[in-house]
């Protein structure tokens, strides 16, 4: 199947959906932000760097992990993290969680699975991460690498995808640097790639079209990994697949805001977008969008097409803004790749993304801000 012109992804992108104009938007109540209170880091050893870095992440869940809420016990114990430096030294903090209580009993609520479409269920599991027609979008072009929301995706130097979400912050998959027991060989000297299109380092311009873009490299200052992660041997799971990465120095591009994940009824089209770095388009960056098919407490599980190397990649949705009365496109997830969801007996697969909770919202914004009063408000 031919791929489909950059062109036609900026089209589409650019025409909302004609029934939002019609439509009266969402008024949801405002998500409850806690505050996290950071205790004094704790040194640790240095970290070994002795883990594989593993892109094509899958793993498997029953109606038990499905329907498993954010309010678990030892909650506070996995929103502590790790701060990985430079020089391979870290540290631990544990956090203390404010204004709990008052959370809304409806942002916990365990949604059951939709009635859609089923597949049968599956003795042989045969990795799918490409469901049906490939859905995927290459872009390509000085207009399109370079413009908003595409600009804002970036290469991690282990092979995956991560979305700017700050001036001097990249959020990205914790597996892309940690195995759960040790940082990836990788994640001891990590960059940030930011692509450069042909054109603009002095290519000729009827060359142009025929050359893939350049990568300008930036060493990574620190990377903070959340402890609900880092378990040790553990039966993996996606529930705290984030990390944040920080620049040595800021840069002059876009990013994109964060928002705590409202539930897919509240997103514009129900439908979610994320850009990455597939590993079967080397050098190229590919948009895809889709609905979302399932929610639970802390993931997001849909068929957008992805592959490895996508893993990390911001997902966003249109969310409405009722500060600024319009949809705006915010990150409220991290795709993190491939699950098997075993429930009433049937095998279904689906490509899943990390959703920002609201305490996920305060831990990611603390460790963009270093200031826990600035993440009170969303």
């Amino acid at each position: 199947m031919p791929r489909e012109s950059s062109l036609l992804t900026h089209l589409l992108l650019l025409l909302p959906p004609l029934t939002l104009s019609l439509l009266h938007p969402p008024q949801p109540a405002p998500a409850h932000v806690p505050m996290l209170v950071p205790h004094t880091p704790t040194p640790l050893t240095r970290s070994r760097f002795s883990a594989q870095a593993q892109l094509d992440f899958t793993t498997h869940c029953n109606s038990s992990c499905f329907h498993r809420g954010e309010q678990d016990e030892q909650l506070t114990d996995k929103l502590a993290f790790e701060t990985l430096y430079a020089d391979g030294s870290r540290t631990l903090t544990t956090v203390d969680v404010e204004g709990e209580e008052e959370f809304d009993a409806r942002l916990f609520a365990h949604p059951s699975p939709r009635r859609g479409p089923r597949g049968k269920p599956r003795h042989k599991r045969v990795r799918r991460q490409i469901y049906g027609a490939d859905g995927r979008f290459n872009i390509q072009g000085d207009n399109f690498l370079l413009d908003y929301p595409f600009s804002t995706a970036v290469r991690i130097s282990t092979g995956c995808t991560g979305v700017l979400v700050s001036q001097q912050h990249v959020l990205t998959a914790a597996h892309c640097v940690h195995d759960g027991k040790d940082y990836v060989k990788g994640a001891r000297k990590l960059r940030v790639g930011f692509l450069i299109p042909p054109s603009i380092n002095g290519t000729k311009a009827d060359l142009t079209s025929a050359k893939k873009p350049l990568v300008r490299w930036v060493r990574v200052k620190r990377t903070r990994v959340p402890k609900g992660w880092i378990q040790g041997p553990q039966d993996v799971s996606m529930d705290f697949d984030y990390a944040l990465l920080e620049l040595r120095w800021p840069h002059r591009r876009p990013f994109m805001r964060l928002s705590v994940a409202p539930s897919s009824d509240d997103l514009a089209g129900k439908r979610i977008h994320f850009s990455g770095f597939d590993s079967d388009r080397p050098g190229e960056l590919v948009y895809r969008f889709c609905p979302v098919e399932e929610e639970s407490s802390d993931l997001i599980y849909q068929h957008c097409d992805a592959r490895p190397g996508a893993s990390g990649s911001g997902v966003y949705g249109r969310v409405w803004d009722n500060s600024l009365e319009r949809w705006e496109r915010k990150v409220i997830g991290i795709f993190s790749g491939h699950q098997w969801l075993e429930i009433d007996g049937e095998n279904r697969d689906y490509n899943v993304a990390v959703r920002i909770t609201p305490l996920k919202f305060a831990q990611i914004c603390y460790w963009v801000h270093g200031n826990r009063l600035d993440c009170v408000q969303e």
